[in-house]
């Protein structure tokens, strides 16, 4: 287990296999490429997103059939290969892919989900890309 101070859970330890590579980066944060997935008990199903280079960058994210039940997703040639998946066929929500809506929040204004540019994770090569549609 590695450890690792962040901003909002102070010292967290986390598994290899909690961890992501963006090797483009997220749009407007290209220059954050790895990532460790944290998920706490009393707050699930959201997702905390984690850099492990810049602490105080965490983004928080829902899988998207929490959101959107009938979600189905459709990526790009170039994003299936980007992500070491089949081509040929969109991959499996949950058993070959992670897919998270990025939650934004603004003051007085109540939570929205971002369905249009997912965030998309291959669960066998850890990569993901942020899945613009």
């Amino acid at each position: 287990m590695s450890k690792l101070q962040t901003r909002h859970f102070g010292t967290v330890e986390y598994a290899y296999e909690s961890t992501y590579d963006f090797p483009a980066g997220l749009p407007g944060f290209e220059t954050e490429k790895r990532f460790v997935f944290l998920e706490q008990p009393k707050t699930r199903p959201l997702v905390f997103m984690q850099s492990l280079v810049a602490v105080s960058l965490c983004f928080v994210a829902v899988p998207v059939q929490v959101v959107m039940p009938e979600y189905r997703l459709s990526l790009s040639l170039d994003d299936t290969l980007a992500l070491g998946l089949s081509e040929g066929r969109q991959p499996q929500l949950g058993s070959e892919v992670l897919c998270l809506a990025i939650i934004s929040f603004e003051e007085n204004q109540p939570p929205t989900a971002n369905l249009l540019s997912p965030i998309v994770v291959s669960l066998q090569s850890r990569c993901g890309s942020d899945g613009q549609l």
